[in-house]
């Protein structure tokens, strides 16, 4: 079972960094392990399940001449039990080229598994959209 709020929230904050940094870095078999097996990925009205889906749809997208930077800021974490949270996070992903390509909001529901905390449900909503 997690340790006390504080280091629990810790825990979560260390998860959402490890998103961009293994994604950017195109790291994707430890980028899978962020996620529950039964995760829903939402982002531009799709609804992705799974390991296998997720990786199918992100992995393409993400080559090593496609990749950027995703860029967050400080999350807003809500624990909800001692094994679940609730986490908002604005981000930006800024290309090679050093341009904002897309700007937005992850909407994060969060679980710990027994040895580690893994999204449960993602939902990216980019600056305009609203949240499903």
């Amino acid at each position: 079972m997690p340790g006390d709020g504080l280091q629990r929230e810790s825990e979560i904050r260390r998860l959402l960094a490890m998103y961009c940094q293994l994604i950017d870095d195109g790291r994707f078999d430890e980028w899978t392990v962020l996620f529950t097996d039964d995760i829903e990925f939402v982002v531009m009205g799709m609804h992705k399940h799974g390991h296998a889906e997720l990786r199918g749809f992100i992995e393409p997208s993400q080559q090593a001449d496609a990749r950027g930077k995703h860029m967050i800021s400080e999350p807003w974490v809500e624990l909800t039990s001692d094994s679940t949270a609730t986490a908002t996070t604005d981000f930006a992903w800024i290309s090679k080229s050093g341009e904002v390509g897309q700007t937005g909001r992850y909407h994060d529901d969060i679980v710990h598994t027994g040895e580690r905390w893994q999204f449960r449900r993602r939902e990216i909503v980019f600056t305009g959209d609203q949240p499903e």
